[in-house]
C-alpha cells in the first residue's frame, strides 16, 4: 500500500489515539511493506522481519495515547522498528553465544595457556576484518562505529559528500557481513560484535 498523504496521516494519527482500530489498521498497512523491507535488508531474514514490524505496531497501538503529538509518523515507526531489530539480533546472538560456551563445555579440557576466550577471537576477527577494507571505507567505518561521529562530520573531516560518505558505510558493511558469513559468523552475533567493541 502507497504511503498516505501527510494531512490524511495526521488525522488517521487521531483517531488512532482515540482508539479507532480501522484508522490503526491502514496505518499498518500503510508502512508494513517499506518497514519489513528495511529489516530484511539488515537481517536477511523475513520471518525476523515480519515479528520485528509487528511488534512494533504492537508497541504503537499500546502507547497510542501520544500519537497525536507526533509530528512524523515515518520517522516515529522507523526508529521504533529499527530499535526492535535491535533488541532482536541482541537477543539471538546472545542465545548462540551462550550455546557456544555450553557446547565448549563439553570440549576435553586444554590447559589454560591453549585456551582461548571465544568473545576475544571473535574480537580479532572483526579487527582482521576491518583491515581489510578498503582505505577510505575502513575510515569511513572507524570515524561512525569507533569515533562516534555522523554522517555530516565524517563528510566535512574526510572532505566527502554525505551521499558518499553513506555509500562507503553501506559497502564496508556489506564486506563484514560476507567475511562472518564465511568464518560461519552470521548477522546477529556481527551486531552484538559491533556492540561490544565499538562503543
Amino acid at each position: 500500500m502507497a504511503l498516505i498523504s501527510l494531512e490524511k496521516e495526521a488525522d488517521l494519527l487521531i483517531k488512532v489515539a482515540n482508539g479507532d482500530e480501522k484508522a490503526f489498521e491502514k496505518l499498518f498497512y500503510a508502512y508494513y511493506d517499506q518497514l519489513g523491507a528495511f529489516v530484511y535488508q539488515l537481517t536477511s531474514s523475513s520471518t525476523l522481519a515480519e515479528e520485528v514490524v509487528q511488534e512494533a505496531f504492537i508497541e504503537v497501538w499500546l502507547r497510542r495515547e501520544s500519537l497525536a503529538e507526533v509530528r512524523s509518523f515515518k520517522g516515529f515507526i522507523f526508529i521504533l522498528t529499527k530499535h526492535r531489530m535491535l533488541n532482536a539480533l541482541r537477543k539471538i546472538a546472545s542465545e548462540k553465544l551462550r550455546d557456544y560456551a555450553w557446547q565448549e563445555s563439553f570440549e576435553p579440557y586444554q590447559p589454560a595457556e591453549f585456551t582461548e576466550d571465544p568473545v576475544d577471537r571473535y574480537k580479532s576477527m572483526l579487527e582482521e576484518a576491518i583491515q581489510k577494507l578498503p582505505p577510505q571505507q575502513q575510515k569511513v567505518f572507524k570515524l561512525s562505529k569507533i569515533e562516534r561521529l555522523k554522517q555530516e562530520e565524517i563528510a566535512h573531516l574526510l572532505n566527502l559528500s554525505p551521499e558518499t560518505v553513506k555509500k562507503h558505510m553501506k559497502l564496508a558493511l556489506k564486506f563484514l557481513r560476507n567475511y562472518f558469513a564465511d568464518a560461519r559468523i552470521d548477522m546477529p552475533l556481527l551486531i552484538v560484535l559491533l556492540s561490544r567493541f565499538f562503543r
